[in-house]
């Protein structure tokens, strides 16, 4: 996969040590994609991909919620020039009604799924190119007017709280010619959709990086689900 401009195009993953990450990269991967896919903790599945990949494959050690963190590797990363950032990220503390869930739960919620994803592209954006796309992970269930089945509550919050931050920095960015999309990727068996869920990242990773080649250089924000069709705000 080549850009405009004849190199190979590159993307920067956030959070591919496991699940929907690990398999997005992969698959960039195979599709001839340059990626750099930052990771918590060393070894597993990430690295084995790295060794395999002939060099296409860049691995960056990232704690994304610590700041530091992520000036350093904006520093580490200054020469790169991006077609695709992408932030895949989020973590679930449970079901408990909101009047249960402890102040420190919300907060590390809300930090992790929320705050530190669109600071991660406030402090990464200026890596990728004009005609570029920066993307968040998202999730259906961050959809206020399909909020109507109960649970997960402080979850469906900070997926709300993402898209409404992301909407607010499209509209600051609104002329820097970046594509700018979050990202339901459906119901997925990882530790994250629970081992029932009925859908595979195997399945809906091709499906979503058609959609990330497809809306290249599409103006302003989308959120769209796997098959690209629009997730109502």
């Amino acid at each position: 996969m080549t850009s405009p401009s004849g190199r190979s195009r590159k993307a920067l993953i956030i959070g591919a040590s496991r699940g929907l990450g690990l398999v997005l990269t992969k698959e960039l991967v195979h599709r001839g994609w340059e990626v750099i896919a930052t990771t918590r903790r060393g070894g597993g599945e990430l690295h084995e991909a790295a060794e395999a990949s002939r060099g296409r494959l860049r691995i960056e050690s990232l704690e994304m919620t610590q700041s530091e963190q992520l000036f350093a590797l904006r520093e580490r990363l200054d020469d790169a020039r991006l077609d695709l950032l992408f932030v895949n990220a989020a973590i679930n503390r449970g079901n408990l009604p909101i009047g249960e869930v402890p102040t420190n739960m919300f907060t590390e919620v809300m930090i992790t799924n929320a705050l530190s994803p669109l600071r991660t592209v406030e402090v990464l954006r200026e890596l990728v190119t004009p005609g570029g796309t920066v993307a968040i992970m998202s999730s259906e269930q961050g959809s206020i007017s399909r909020n109507t089945e109960g649970g997960f509550e402080l979850y469906k919050a900070s997926k709300a709280a993402l898209n409404q931050l992301m909407r607010s920095y499209a509209t600051r960015y609104a002329d820097d010619g970046q594509t700018k999309l979050l990202i339901d990727p459906g119901h997925n068996r990882t530790q994250l959709g629970g081992p029932d869920a009925p859908l595979s990242p195997s399945e809906s990773i091709p499906a979503i990086v058609d959609v990330l080649e497809v809306q290249a250089g599409a103006p302003g924000l989308q959120f769209l689900d796997q098959h690209g069709e629009t997730v109502p705000w």
